[in-house]
């Protein structure tokens, strides 16, 4: 079955991590390092986004709702639908602090800074 935009719905993991992100206006933002799974759920919590950094020193990594990435065939990734402003202003953690308290405290604090309705309700 496919999305709305003929994407599939089903994608492997290993195929997203790595992937480039861009904001609304098309500036590459990041990539995404990992993708972060609710077991109870099912669902999939954020994408972990990386960017600021270099060779991984003082890199920030933001939690982003996964139904707020849409992949751009043109460009070859990911486009979220913040401005910059709105990126540099978000929560930003350490990969440790994404997964503390099991990841809900990155997960709520995302969700509720982009206005995403939650998928866990």
């Amino acid at each position: 079955m496919t999305t709305q935009t003929g994407h599939t719905e089903a994608i492997a993991a290993s195929r997203v991590i790595g992937t480039s992100v861009y904001n609304t206006e098309g500036t590459h933002i990041g990539d995404i390092e990992d993708v972060m799974l609710d077991k109870l759920s099912n669902g999939i919590m954020f994408a972990v986004i990386g960017f600021g950094g270099f060779l991984g020193i003082g890199e920030k990594y933001h939690a982003i709702p996964w139904a707020s990435l849409d992949y751009d065939e043109d460009k070859g990734g990911y486009v979220v639908p913040f401005t910059k402003e709105q990126l540099k202003a978000a929560p930003a953690y350490s990969i440790n602090e994404l997964t503390g308290a099991d990841g809900e405290g990155a997960r709520d604090a995302s969700y509720s800074y982009y206005k995403v309705e939650p998928y866990w309700h």
